[in-house]
């Protein structure tokens, strides 16, 4: 029998919860998220092309239909250019080409 009353005395004791102190945590965690989404999708507009209202409709024709190039391919288009511009580049001395 008092094997029963510890158990149910040890279960009292093991159940905890947040309380106010919890739930404080959690709404400030939230209310910072919803700040900082805003402050991003704000950022992420800069970055963007600006919208078709104002650009006229003869502009949009105008703009090509393709990304930017980045990367690794940004790199290439630069160096065909350089290469067009200035001949093949000059290669070291000692250097063979097989």
């Amino acid at each position: 029998m008092s094997f029963l009353v510890a158990a149910t005395n040890s279960s009292a004791l093991n159940d905890v919860e947040p309380g106010l102190l919890g739930f404080l945590v959690v709404a400030g965690l939230g209310a910072a998220l919803v700040f900082l989404l805003r402050s991003m999708n704000k950022q992420f507009r800069k970055l963007g092309p600006p919208p078709a209202e104002e650009t006229g409709a003869d502009e949009l024709s105008e703009v090509p239909a393709q990304r930017p190039l980045r990367g690794l391919a940004a790199h290439r288009a630069a160096m065909r250019a350089a290469e067009a511009d200035t001949g093949p580049a000059a290669e070291p001395p000692g250097a063979e080409r097989g």
